[in-house]
């Protein structure tokens, strides 16, 4: 094994430390997050960003966000999310940003109509003011992400860190599942989603950051893994992540992370040469393999309950009128909303008022999209265009990120599953805007 290698198990090895060491002494987890974010704003600083170090810090935060909010150690809901713009602000500061961003800049301009809209609501209270921030900090998050990636160039070897800074705080977070719910068998008696195998924690967030792991460690099993060591730790991470979010039974995000697998090996079989081509065909069948055999012992942990749950079934077999557990109901009311109110919207944080009104519930929106056109009004269709188009349109011209798809996928369906809950999507969408070479470029701090 070479010096990296050694490295990445020792880091795999100190987050099952740190999963443990946070069960048994919960206060722990408290100060974690603290000292991520101080000695990450030490390491950026330190090296003046030079590296794109703001990157590598963010991506470990975005894969802490669920182990830190299941552990207890949120100081608030947005604590992730704000401390990665931040990060960008600072990163802003050391290293610039691209000049051509003006697209980012005009969506947080169409993000200022909504909050007005709700400012000059004259019975704003307190909850209203904390709906602002909870729909506003998941956007705001995401353009600043968006500001300092636009073209902004690293070599693959720097994306692929980022990929592993994902990767090791999930590994703390299947430790901790595995403390917190020893025997999956135990607790599963019907098929909605289970908090007893998410930790305690919302089954959707644990599921979607367990999906993004499913990526993380296929990704490192398929393309890095040079000794056997590494293959064998890669694939024990793989099988326990892609085991661990199908038993919360939310299906968003192994649907999500499962998504992920397949665009990026259709992009690997593209860019290979004829040999790759071949090794690749041989990794599609045994991930075939390897992908029932984890469906199979789901399937038997869970006593066939899984499979009435992606069938849409109680545990009787009864097929469920609701295929979405709530969410149609939720997207309906929005997009009444939308229709009533084309050119303004409801304004921002207003939408789960009116829901309550017409359907009895106080209940936050799951699908970004639909609350996007309810409470922005045509806005939210301009920044839909600029969202779903911009990537698109860089990758024309540089194609050699290989994750770019994968990213792409990840940051669509979960916003439409899971809202931005996390600051995951935000994060995930930026890197889609980067300009990746797979050879080293000069001044790769730098933007375009």
């Amino acid at each position: 094994m070479n010096k990296s290698e050694i490295n990445y198990i020792n880091l795999a090895l100190l987050h099952v430390g740190l999963a443990f060491v946070v069960f048994y002494i919960p206060f722990l987890s408290k100060i974690y997050p603290l000292l991520v974010a101080a000695f990450g704003g030490y390491y950026i600083i330190s090296n003046n960003n030079k590296n794109n170090e703001v990157l590598y810090v963010s991506a470990y935060l975005v894969g802490a966000e669920v182990f830190i909010r299941m552990s207890g150690g949120n100081l608030n809901y947005e604590y992730v999310k704000t401390v990665v713009a931040l990060l960008m602000l600072l990163g802003f500061v050391l290293s610039g940003f691209s000049k051509s961003s003006i697209v980012y800049w005009l969506y947080f301009l169409l993000l200022i109509p909504s909050v007005l809209v709700t400012m000059s609501n004259q019975e704003i209270d307190v909850e209203i003011r904390k709906a602002i921030t909870f729909n506003i900090s998941g956007p705001v998050c995401l353009g600043l992400c968006a500001l300092y990636c636009y073209k902004r160039q690293l070599t693959f070897s720097q994306l692929q860190n980022i990929v592993v800074l994902f990767g090791l705080p999930v590994v703390a977070t299947l430790v901790y599942l595995l403390l917190y719910n020893p025997s999956v068998r135990d607790v599963v008696t019907g098929t909605q989603s289970n908090f007893a195998t998410s930790g305690g924690f919302g089954p959707n967030q644990v599921a979607t950051i367990l999906g993004l792991g499913m990526f993380v460690f296929f990704c490192q099993l398929v393309f890095m893994s040079k000794s056997k060591m590494i293959v064998a730790l890669n694939g024990f991470l793989f099988v326990l992540t892609s085991y661990r979010a199908i038993v919360t039974f939310s299906r968003g995000g192994v649907i999500t992370g499962f998504a992920m697998i397949v665009l990026v090996l259709i992009a690997a079989y593209l860019f290979s040469n004829s040999s790759g081509k071949r090794k690749l065909k041989w990794i599609v069948v045994v991930s075939g393999i390897l992908a029932f055999a984890i469906w199979s012992f789901s399937v038997v942990q869970t006593s066939g309950l899984i499979n009435k749950r992606y069938a849409n079934q109680d545990a009787a077999g009864r097929e469920k009128e609701d295929r979405l557990g709530g969410r149609e109901a939720v997207m309906g009311t929005e997009l009444d909303l939308f229709k009533e109110n084309p050119i303004m919207g409801v304004g921002i944080g207003l939408g789960k008022i009116f829901r309550e009104q017409e359907i009895g519930q106080e209940v936050a929106s799951h699908n970004e999209i639909t609350r996007l056109l309810a409470e922005h009004g045509m806005f939210g269709i301009f920044i839909l265009v600029i969202l779903l188009l911009t990537p698109l349109i860089l990758f024309i011209n540089n194609y050699q990120n290989i994750y770019f798809f994968s990213f792409y996928i990840f940051w669509l369906l979960t916003i439409n599953h899971a809202a931005m809950r996390l600051a995951a999507p935000a994060f995930v969408y930026a890197l889609t805007l980067l300009n990746i070479r797979v050879k080293p470029v000069e001044r790769a701090g730098k933007t375009a």
